[in-house]
C-alpha cells in the first residue's frame, strides 16, 4: 500500500494506493468512534463491492442505495439523503461513505458539505476517474440542466481509499474515461509522467496492477500538491480543469447521458491542445502526440455535432469566468498549462468552425 497526503493544515488526510484495502482497519481508522455512518452507493456498485468492507463492530453503518447514472446527480437526490439523515436522526458526528465512482463522490461529498452546516465522509472510489480525480481535493456538488457541478462546495473528505481491486469489474468504457483524467496530469505538469504514459499505456489498458497503481498514486501526487497549495482555485488549481471548459459543455448539451465525463474531457483536451497550436503556443507534434495516446485508449477526439454559436454559449456558462471574460486553460507545452482570458474570441470560433468542417 502506498500513503499520499493532501496537506491542508488540520484538514490534511491520507489517500491510500493499494489492492484488497477495502477488507482491512483502514475505513474504521477514519469514522468516529460509537458514532453512526451512512454509507451511500448506487445499484451498480453496490451489489459488487459492498460484502468486501469490513465493518467496525463499534459503528452501526447503513445503507443508502441510489440509482445509477449522472442524470441524477441532482439536488432531488440529496432531497433523497437528507430526507433518510434527518428521519433516522443521523447528528454532526455521523459520518457519509462514498462508494462509487465521481457522480456518487460528488453528491455524497455534497451532503456531507451541507447537512447541519457540515460532517465527515470518507470517499471510497470505484471508478478509475474517481480514484484519480474527483475523490480528491474536496469539490463536491450536483449538476444544474443549464451547467455541470454549478451548485456545490469545498469540502475536504476524512479519508480516500482507493482499492486497484475495484478496478477489475470496471467496463472498458470507464477505464478509458478515467486515463482521460490521468493524461492530463501529464499535459498541464508533468512532461515524465505523460512520456511514461505514452510507454505504457497498454499496460494500463490491460489493467496491470502495478501500472494502475503507479498511475494513480502519480496522478494524486500532482493533485494533492496543486490542492495543497490553492485549495479553493484562487489561481494554480484551475490548471486542472484542462479540457474541462469544452468537456463540460458537451455534457451539459448531451443532458449528461450518452457521453461519460472522461470521453467529454479527452474531446476537449485535444481542443484546448489544437486551439494553442492556432494561437502559436504549442507545437502541431505536441497535437500529435496527445491525438495518437488519446487515440490508444479508444477515446474520442471530435466532439458530437454543436453548432459553433451553440458550443460558445455553453462554455460562457464556466466556473473560472470572471467579469463575462471567458478564461481557458491552453498549453505553452507538454507540461506547460496556463490560465487566459486573452484568446480572441474569432480564433476559438474559427477553430470550432474548421473542426465542424472536417
Amino acid at each position: 500500500m502506498r500513503t499520499l497526503h493532501v496537506e491542508l493544515g488540520d484538514r490534511s488526510y491520507p489517500i491510500y494506493i493499494g489492492t484488497d484495502l477495502l477488507g482491512t482497519e483502514l475505513l474504521a481508522r477514519h469514522l468516529n468512534p460509537g458514532a453512526r455512518a451512512l454509507l451511500i452507493s448506487n445499484e451498480t456498485v453496490a451489489p459488487l463491492f459492498r460484502g468486501r468492507i469490513a465493518t467496525p463492530p463499534e459503528t452501526a453503518i447503513s445503507d443508502l442505495i441510489l440509482p445509477d447514472g449522472e442524470r441524477y446527480k441532482t439536488l432531488a437526490t440529496c432531497e433523497e439523503v437528507y430526507d433518510r439523515l434527518i428521519s433516522e436522526r443521523f447528528d454532526r458526528s455521523s459520518t457519509l461513505i462514498a462508494l462509487g465512482g465521481g457522480v456518487i463522490g460528488d453528491l455524497t461529498g455534497f451532503c456531507a458539505a451541507t447537512y447541519q452546516r457540515g460532517i465527515d465522509f470518507i470517499q471510497i472510489p470505484t471508478t478509475l476517474l474517481a480514484q484519480v480525480d474527483s475523490s480528491v481535493g474536496g469539490k463536491t456538488g450536483v449538476n444544474h440542466p443549464r451547467g455541470k457541478n454549478m451548485i456545490g462546495a469545498f469540502h475536504q473528505p476524512r479519508a480516500v481509499i482507493a482499492d486497484m481491486g475495484l478496478l477489475t469489474d470496471l467496463p472498458a468504457r470507464e477505464l478509458a474515461a478515467g486515463l482521460a483524467e490521468v493524461i492530463k496530469y501529464g499535459l498541464i505538469r508533468d512532461p515524465a509522467f505523460f512520456a511514461w504514459l505514452e510507454q505504457h499505456i497498454e499496460a494500463l489498458i490491460a489493467r496491470d496492477t502495478e501500472a494502475l497503481a503507479h498511475a494513480v498514486a502519480e496522478s494524486c501526487r500532482n493533485k494533492a500538491e496543486v490542492v495543497a497549495a490553492d485549495e479553493r482555485e484562487a489561481g494554480e488549481r484551475a490548471l486542472l480543469n484542462l479540457g474541462h471548459t469544452f468537456g463540460h459543455a458537451i455534457e451539459t448539451e448531451t443532458g449528461y447521458s450518452s457521453w461519460l465525463h472522461g470521453e467529454a474531457v479527452a474531446v476537449g483536451l485535444r481542443l484546448a491542445a489544437r486551439l494553442s497550436v492556432d494561437l502559436g503556443w504549442l507545437e502541431a507534434s505536441d497535437l500529435e502526440r496527445l491525438e495518437a495516446l488519446l487515440d490508444r485508449c479508444g477515446l474520442p477526439l471530435h466532439p458530437p455535432a454543436i453548432a459553433p454559436e451553440r458550443f460558445l454559449e455553453l462554455m460562457s456558462v464556466d466556473k473560472k469566468n470572471r467579469g463575462g471574460a471567458l478564461r481557458l486553460v491552453l498549453l505553452h507545452g507538454i507540461g506547460k498549462a496556463i490560465v487566459t482570458s486573452d484568446v480572441p474570441p474569432a480564433t476559438l470560433e474559427q477553430m470550432l468552425h474548421a473542426e465542424y468542417a472536417r
